[in-house]
């Protein structure tokens, strides 16, 4: 089956097909297009799974002794200078495929119910399948110049399905927040590898690790500038995986659809900065500084994602700061040399935040039926509580996604994240440390959020937003079509009315808590829920399919030395990376250290478990007899523990650990200060010197044509005055 490798460059083709056909048919045929738009969905999928088996096969292959493949095209040849384009296949790449292509599918079956009332249906369908396609592109590329490509055409993609609801100010805000941020990383991925081809004079990564590393060794190149330019490369790194301190667009990107959070923000985009570093771990690793600022970012970025996720109140962005810290612990193995565990923690963590994203979802299509269609209460989970009698379903695979991230067994990220916290301790007891009291603030606040979401009672009130439930202001709506505006008149507290897909009017009554059941009204053909309902069939499958990874994927990375449980297949996948990195390629953990380090993990897992439990479980938290809203609103804890007390933490992550705030008055506000001071500069100084001139050249024009009258008498009676007063002037200075 070798000539499976030779056709391996129509990986990242296949999804270009799709968005080819969708954009030509809406160029050419809308109307047509727009009438068959539940094939998009369709189409969109087929290609993922032929990658999938595509990938699958050299998965195969490369675990049977097939290691490495690599086919090149000639696209730029000069005398000196040679560009040649192709795809490498190593277990790195078939490891990406398969999650991208998986992840990728689970998404866009999700998001054909999802996105279906949408305007941007067929839009999104193609963004996401370019999406796909520049991805795919990017963990196949051989060479650092056709990553950078692929990896603008990424940040391309995030950009625009980011702002996808473009007509919201504040997602139009953060897709070009994102789209800068990630510029700053880009600009240094550019210089590192203009650097690096002007040491090695190859873009190749086997030439550039060979020549870097004889070069180092030998002492044949400036080590000082070689590390500038790994340096760079690792900014890129920073910026696209949303690691401090270039980490602020991430939680802002939250505001485009949540398919594209479970997707980009979960699974793939942020996982590019992961991929880059991982494909360049030979060259940065010969290089002991860079390696230890790649460690020391990344137990940053995991203690500093998880404090801010602590007070957050969008589920969303609960999500996204857990992520964040996730990705620092990827991050941490990479710079300790642990290479095995961060591919298997990016493994394990992607089904499991897939999971997690997919279930946000679920909730949000829940929420809006009560109230509307703005993300500050769809999305805010101060209004949510007692979801679990609504959504069981959504429910169940949520707790499981929460308890994978929180490191319970046997889930997977359990597996993946207890063999980091091993590594650290072998690299730093410090950072070792960290990272343990992250992983039991991990399990708090993951906790926290599914207690708020699904425990207690639906804190929302009707009567509150009654009035307020009108036309989204914005002409891409999630269901695309308008609300009906509420009549606004004064509501009883027992005949609430609120409007909902139809002019038709529905009663809820107060004994909400006790008395809600699913029930639905006509809306033709259709049936909508009025209540808190489960999510249909098309968005429950892929939580169930991605449960299924959440509960087995860990497998793939046990391996124990006596014969109980043999079947590492990580190991045999990453062979010649754990080689070259643990010198050591059998892999493999006995009993008794596996339980001892497993047993002190679970610990602090349950142990911040059982403090979110008790400070927001609906039986037995001390602050029951506390309005829970008031909990959360902005300076809610102060009132409760006093005024005299000063809530730190709770300032500290609701302000995002002023981060944002730092760049805006320093960094924002002194560029538009630099702006105006150039700006003045150039107005008042420049042109008003090129201004000055022309005025000048103006009056002095205007008062000499006054002079001249036409006679020659008087110009020549003009001339000898002036010479007369010429040679006076002279005689007088002798």
């Amino acid at each position: 089956m070798e000539h499976i490798y030779q056709y391996a460059w129509i990986i990242p083709l296949l999804p270009l097909s799709v968005t080819t056909s969708i954009t030509f048919g809406l160029i050419l045929v809308p109307t047509a297009t727009k009438k068959s738009r539940r094939m998009c969905a369709f189409i969109s999928v087929l290609p993922l799974s032929i990658i999938i088996a595509i990938s699958a096969s050299l998965s195969i292959q490369q675990m049977n002794g097939s290691i490495i493949h690599q086919y090149l095209w000639s696209w730029t040849i000069n005398n000196d200078f040679s560009l040649e384009f192709g795809h490498l296949i190593d277990s790195l790449t078939s490891i990406m495929s398969i999650l991208i292509a998986t992840v990728g599918i689970m998404v866009l079956i999700y998001s054909d119910n999802y996105m279906f009332h949408d305007q941007g249906y067929l839009r999104f369908f193609a963004y996401m399948s370019f999406f796909t396609t520049s991805m795919l592109g990017l963990v196949t590329s051989s060479n650092l110049i056709q990553i950078y490509i692929f990896w603008e055409l990424v940040g391309m993609c995030s950009y625009l399905l980011i702002g996808f609801w473009f007509t919201r100010p504040i997602a139009a805000s953060a897709c070009q927040k994102a789209f800068v941020t990630n510029r700053v990383g880009d600009f240094g991925l550019l210089l590192g590898i203009l650097g690096f081809y002007w040491i090695t004079g190859s873009l190749e990564f086997r030439d550039l690790f060979e020549i870097v590393k004889n070069l180092i060794h030998n002492n044949g190149v400036n080590f000082f500038f070689a590390t500038m330019c790994a340096f760079l490369l690792f900014v890129g790194a920073i910026a696209k995986s949303a690691q401090f301190p270039l980490h602020v667009w991430l939680p802002d990107a939250m505001e485009g659809p949540t398919p594209i959070s479970a997707l980009i923000h979960a699974a793939t985009m942020v996982a590019a900065g992961i991929f880059l570093v991982a494909r360049l771990l030979p060259l940065f690793i010969v290089i002991p500084y860079i390696m230890n600022l790649i460690s020391l970012i990344g137990i940053i970025t995991v203690l500093l994602g998880a404090t801010l996720a602590l007070a957050q109140r969008d589920i969303k962005r609960s999500l996204a700061y857990s992520t964040m810290s996730q990705l620092g612990y990827m991050m941490l193995a990479l710079g300790i040399g642990s290479y095995r565990a961060a591919l298997f923690h990016l493994i394990t963590h992607a089904y499991s935040k897939a999971l997690l994203f997919l279930g946000s979802g679920s909730i949000i299509h829940a929420m809006e039926p009560i109230v509307g269609y703005s993300p500050d209460k769809s999305q805010n989970m101060i209004l949510m509580g007692g979801f679990r009698r609504y959504v069981p379903i959504t429910r169940t695979t949520f707790l499981l996604g929460t308890l994978s991230l929180c490191g319970i067994p046997p889930l997977a990220c359990f597996w993946s994240k207890d063999e980091i916290l091993n590594d650290s301790w072998l690299y730093s007891p410090i950072f070792a440390i960290i990272a343990c009291f992250t992983a039991g603030l991990t399990a708090f606040y993951m906790f926290r959020l599914y207690l708020l979401t699904f425990d207690g009672h639906l804190r929302v009130h009707f009567q509150d937003y009654s009035n307020t439930i009108k036309s989204s202001p914005h002409s891409i709506s999630l269901w695309g079509k308008n609300v009906p505006k509420a009549v606004n008149r004064n509501l009883s507290p027992i005949n609430n009315e609120v409007f909902f897909f139809s002019k038709n009017t529905y009663f809820l009554y107060d004994d909400l808590r006790n008395t809600m059941r699913y029930f639905s009204a006509r809306f033709g053909n259709k049936y909508t829920y009025t209540y808190p309902h489960e999510s249909d069939n098309t968005m429950l499958f892929p939580l169930l399919i991605l449960v299924l990874f959440t509960l087995f994927i860990g497998l793939i990375g046990i391996h124990f030395d006596q014969g109980v449980v043999d079947f590492d297949i990580l190991s045999k996948w990453l062979t010649p990376f754990i080689t070259f990195f643990r010198r050591n390629s059998n892999y493999s953990v006995d009993w008794y250290e596996f339980l001892k380090n497993a047993i002190f993990s679970i610990s602090i897992a349950l142990f911040g478990l059982f403090i979110a439990f008790i400070c927001y479980g609906s039986i037995y938290s001390p602050l029951q007899n506390f309005d829970l809203i008031n909990l959360f609103v902005k300076g809610g804890p102060k009132r409760i523990l006093g005024d005299q007390i000063k809530n730190v933490v709770y300032d500290w992550s609701y302000n995002r650990g002023y981060i944002d705030i730092f760049y805006t008055k320093f960094l924002t506000t002194g560029i538009r200060g630099l702006a105006e001071l150039t700006r003045f500069f150039d107005r008042r100084i420049i042109d008003g010197i090129a201004n000055g001139v022309g005025i000048t050249s103006f009056f002095l024009g205007e008062g000499f044509k006054y002079i001249g009258g036409g006679r020659i008498s008087s110009y020549i009676f003009l001339y000898l005055s002036f010479v007369s007063i010429f040679f006076f002037s002279l005689n007088l200075y002798e």
